[in-house]
């Protein structure tokens, strides 16, 4: 059975407005949430859907107008900054721009909070050594930052949060600074940290691909409410809420953007139609009904109906250990039979229709017609 390790119940967070007309501003509005012992847990949200208020809830930096924060079995959110402090030790985090000291050498950096927690000198030394073996960068122990790539700076940010044996790692947005390449390392390294430390980890993040990568769990926020939660492959396969389908399209290879779409319709005379690919069912959650796997049968239904079709474009990830992705096909749509091949694939499959050159289907309409509960 999992142990829940942090716990929002009913976290309501206002601020004041400072305008002449006052007022309040309701940054997290009645959020619970419960994240298990050695999660990697993402929170994902537009920019100001509230979500990195809410994790500096965690560590209580903020503190909710109403509601409560449960941290490793203590209210948080009534605790005095001495008594908050044991749990901080508990609690590691890395920042999107690193906040590395400048003037302190790499080793310095790390050293930093063994410091502030008046560990031995012998013992700091140890544990240094260990964390920049842990984060391959033994051989940068006596440079500075100013020296090292963003890559490298996000490593001693990760070594620094990790001195104190930490249970938990709050990551805010710690790949957004970085490249493709650089990102993918540091994602293999803060799954390392998971795996094999045991250490539970909450992302804060608006990169879909980066909860793909390494979460097993997912919250999504908007205008300072949860609206879906759930296992990763879940919310990507079957999103129940428009802001998820959003960023899933922008996350599932092979599903073309809109730009790719018209392109689409200029080369090809057919209609433009992709099929999402879900290998597996999604069970029922939040109140919604269960949604079957979609795209395994698109080649029988074409031979069945005989419908000239050309695979144009397409991808697949592997999501939770199970593929997810879109194939779009080019399908000659003057065949007599093809009302019937379209009700046949939208009755086994997620299908986006976005028309032809002639008859083109809006990008948003096409997402928002999708028949079966995937990308919608």
């Amino acid at each position: 059975m999992s142990e829940s390790i942090i716990t929002f119940d009913h976290v309501v967070k206002e601020y004041r407005r400072r305008s002449r007309g006052g007022g309040a501003i309701r940054a997290v509005d009645d959020v619970s949430l419960e994240i298990n012992r050695g999660d990697v847990f993402g929170v994902i949200g537009y920019s100001g859907a509230g979500k990195s208020t809410l994790v500096r809830m965690i560590n209580a930096l903020e503190r909710p107008t109403s509601g409560s924060v449960t941290v490793l079995g203590t209210r948080v959110d009534r605790l005095g900054e001495s008594k908050l402090r044991p749990i901080r030790m508990k609690i590691g985090m890395i920042f999107q721009q690193f906040n590395l000291f400048s003037t302190k050498t790499v080793s310095q950096n790390i050293a930093y909070p063994l410091q502030l927690d008046h560990w031995r000198k012998d013992y700091q030394t140890r544990r240094v050594d260990e964390l920049l073996e842990f984060v391959g960068l033994s051989d940068h122990a006596d440079g500075y930052p100013s020296q090292l790539s963003g890559g490298q700076k996000q490593r001693v940010g990760i070594a620094r949060a990790l001195a104190t044996n930490p249970q938990i790692l709050l990551a805010d947005e710690a790949t957004s600074a970085l490249d493709p390449e650089t990102t993918s390392e540091v994602l293999d390294l803060l799954a390392r940290v998971n795996e094999q430390l045991g250490i539970t980890i909450v992302l804060i993040t608006h990169q879909m691909n980066v909860v793909q990568r390494i979460a097993d769990r997912v919250a999504v926020m908007s205008e300072g409410k949860v609206v879906e939660t759930g296992d990763v492959y879940d919310v990507f396969a079957a999103p129940r809420q428009d802001v998820t389908r959003r960023f899933i399209a922008t996350a599932i290879s092979g599903l073309p953007d809109e730009d790719r779409v018209s392109r689409l319709r200029g080369e090809w005379t057919g209609r433009i139609v992709s099929v999402l690919v879900r290998q597996r069912d999604v069970p029922a959650r939040g109140g919604s009904p269960a949604v079957r796997a979609s795209g395994q049968n698109v080649s029988t239904l074409i031979s069945r109906y005989g419908i000239d079709s050309g695979l144009v474009y397409g991808g697949m990830d592997t999501v939770g250990g199970s593929a997810i992705g879109a194939i779009t096909y080019e399908f000659d749509d003057a065949n007599p039979r093809f009302g019937e091949f379209m009700a046949a694939l939208r009755n086994d499959s997620d299908v986006v229709d976005f028309g032809t050159a002639a008859r083109p289907v809006a990008y948003d309409a096409a997402l928002a017609a999708s028949s079966r509960g995937g990308v919608r």
